[in-house]
């Protein structure tokens, strides 16, 4: 695979990108790429054209496989599933630096709240 250079995103996201392979010390070459038909609204268009992107990586014993089809641009497709493959090797090898992580503990945490505060109403 090579680096999505053409997605259109600002210059800024691409380097951080680029920055965030380097420190996880993910080879592209070793990232498989296939393109995919997309799926949901754009009628005939998602159904001819394979704008999705399906990447895989194998991290030590552990393949990580990620789909991204959300967009109708193939280039911007690659470039949001690479930085979804990167969250996912981040997740695994450094969770303390995983913001990704850290939202889910918020939102956790956020519903634990509610669930508590709302138990306390319903037994007074």
């Amino acid at each position: 695979m090579k680096f999505p250079d053409e997605a259109n995103v600002s210059a800024d996201k691409k380097a951080l990108l680029q920055d965030r392979l380097a420190r996880f010390g993910i080879d592209l070459l070793s990232v498989e790429e296939q393109a995919t038909k997309g799926s949901g609204p754009g009628g005939q268009k998602m159904n001819k054209t394979s704008s999705g992107v399906l990447l895989r990586y194998q991290l030590k014993d552990e393949l990580i496989v990620v789909k991204w089809t959300r967009e109708r641009h193939h280039s911007l497709n690659r470039f949001l599933a690479l930085r979804e493959l990167v969250d996912e090797v981040e997740a695994r090898v450094s969770p303390e630096t995983s913001e990704r992580l850290k939202e889910i503990a918020r939102i956790r945490k956020q519903k634990d709240r509610a669930r508590r505060r709302k138990s306390t109403r319903e037994e007074g």
